[in-house]
């Protein structure tokens, strides 16, 4: 998408760097994504200005970086949006940083930097890759509690969704919400399904700007689709009601055509006035561009709320075309339990690895139940490989340039992990419980703290704390008993399929099982009856 520029960017890498230090500059390092709109701005206006150019060559070493190519890159330097705009020291600490800077501004803080740059200048490293120190607690109610709190005193009354700025769907906060603050959950789906949702060309927008839900960042990411279509998936297997089916499948209808490439999801699409325009005038227009790149973590977010929609819709598209992208991912993108950002890109990246194991255990208890192999293979592989010596699990290999050999210990794929190992015990009966529980635990001091944008961790916390409603089904997968088990209203239990000769359904709650039932209603009404 991005305009040329008059700046010669250098790639991320060892070289950029070694030429700040033997030449005693700065690195100006520019993030920007192939879906943002205000970097193609800021390239068509600040960088392909002659004297910002000249400034630039002058006296910084330039790079560019692709934050959706390079998430390790993004993590320690993003200043919060995109496009970021970072002044680093040839070591890589942070002189200053903004996000979007027009001509003049980027001009101005190019002769600030410049007059005030010493090589001698050791910068400041992000708290996050400074704060090595573990929180470590233990695991108990407390800290669903707190996020129970946090979910009704951030809420925004007026206008559905939570916080008093910006609105992001946060979709795993509306799951969270929707089994322990329903209504507060349904009037914020309500409210992304009117505010974020292109009623024309599908799919949801990233985020809004403004309290109202307006002022709309038109970027169509697959991670936040994929998340939001599970969302009222979600609120669909708790309420029935049609109001929340269709903007799932519609999500899915957009997510198969406009982002499919033949072997699995497109990573974005762009930002665009298009946008705006009326129905008839888009289609004398052609729709902003898209990024076609296979992202492995992006792909398995889509892969699991397609199963999550057919386990309780029966929508045989969706089946079919998550398993086409979870074949294509784990033929091209894993090798012996190693996942691959994309194709060519870096490896190990500890989201990757947990978001792909989390939608091979819903592919496992959804689909069929040799989804496990791989599972396990991707599970020991990142324990063995990403988990220090504290139990907590880094973000990605302590090597590259920069303060790329800095550890970072992610709380979100942290507590992604820790769900997904949650259920890979259980289908199991291996000890990654254990695991899960002391990776959550060393964030537990600091739950207090925490704000409704992390309620994945409290989801996964409760999980350990309390072990999750258990479904045995010893029958085919797809069977009547199967379906039914997957359809009890409870997001956060595992259904577990295991010998297939008995026709029967067992219910394990707190270890303890029940009597085996043989028919949909009887598992339905022990459920009810527990």
């Amino acid at each position: 998408m991005s305009t040329e520029t008059l700046v010669e960017w250098r790639e991320w890498g060892p070289a950029p760097f070694e030429e700040a230090h033997a030449a005693g500059r700065p690195v100006l390092l520019s993030i920007t994504t192939p879906w943002c709109e205000w970097c193609e701005t800021m390239d068509r206006e600040a960088y392909s200005n002659p004297a910002v150019a000249a400034n630039v060559h002058d006296d910084f070493v330039p790079v560019r970086v692709d934050a959706d190519r390079r998430p390790q890159v993004r993590d320690r330097y993003t200043m919060g949006g995109f496009p970021s705009t970072v002044f680093l020291t040839p070591a890589g600490a942070v002189i200053t940083g903004a996000t979007y800077l027009n001509t003049e501004t980027l001009r101005s803080v190019l002769e600030r930097v410049r007059e005030s740059w010493s090589d001698t200048d050791a910068g400041q490293v992000p708290r996050a890759l400074r704060d090595t120190e573990p929180s470590h607690g233990e695991l108990d109610e407390r800290m669903e509690e707190h996020m129970t709190g946090q979910v009704q005193a951030a809420y925004d009354e007026e206008f559905g969704g939570w916080g008093d700025g910006a609105k992001f769907p946060l979709p795993r906060t509306v799951e969270f919400a929707l089994k322990r603050d329903r209504p507060r959950a349904l009037r914020t789906l309500e409210a992304i399904a009117t505010h974020l949702f292109d009623t024309y060309d599908g799919g949801f927008y990233r985020y809004a700007e403004t309290r109202d839900w307006s002022d709309l960042h038109r970027e169509k990411v697959v991670d936040t689709n994929a998340a939001i279509c599970r969302a009222f998936t979600t609120a669909f297997l708790y309420t029935g009601d049609e109001q929340h089916r269709k903007p799932a499948q519609r999500t899915i209808d957009y997510l198969t055509t406009t982002l499919w490439t033949d072997h699995a999801f497109a990573g974005s699409q762009a930002a665009s006035e298009y946008y705006t325009l009326a129905p008839a005038e888009r289609e004398e227009q052609q729709p902003p561009p898209i990024d076609e790149t296979v992202f492995a973590g992006r792909n398995a977010l889509a892969i699991d709320a397609l199963c999550q929609f057919y386990a309780v819709t029966d929508h045989d598209g969706a089946r079919r075309y998550a398993e086409q992208a979870l074949s294509h991912v784990l033929d091209a993108l894993v090798e012996d339990g190693v996942v691959r950002h994309y194709d060519g890109g870096p490896t190990g990246l500890l989201v990757d690895q947990a978001r792909l194991l989390g939608a091979l255990t819903t592919a496992a208890q959804t689909l069929d139940p040799g989804y496990l192999e791989p599972a396990r293979e991707i599970a020991d592989w990142t324990i063995e490989q990403r988990r220090d010596s504290d139990g907590r699990f880094l973000d990605g290999p302590r090597e590259g340039p920069a303060l790329l050999d800095r550890p970072l210990r992610p709380l979100d794929a942290t507590a992604d992990l820790a769900d997904a190992l949650i259920d890979l015990a259980v289908l199991t009966d291996d000890g990654y419980r254990e695991t899960a529980r002391t990776a959550l635990s060393a964030f537990a001091d600091a739950h207090d703290r925490m704000g409704v944008e992390v309620a994945g961790y409290a989801s996964a916390v409760a999980r350990v704390v309390t072990p999750p409603l258990v479904i045995e089904v010893a029958d085919d997968p797809g069977s009547d008993l199967h379906r039914a088990a997957l359809r009890v209203a409870d997001h956060e239990k595992v259904v577990r399929l295991v010998d297939r000769s008995a026709g029967t359904a067992t219910v394990v709650t707190d270890g303890e099982p029940s009597d085996p039932v043989t028919s949909p209603e009887s598992l339905v009404s022990l459920i009810e009856g527990e």
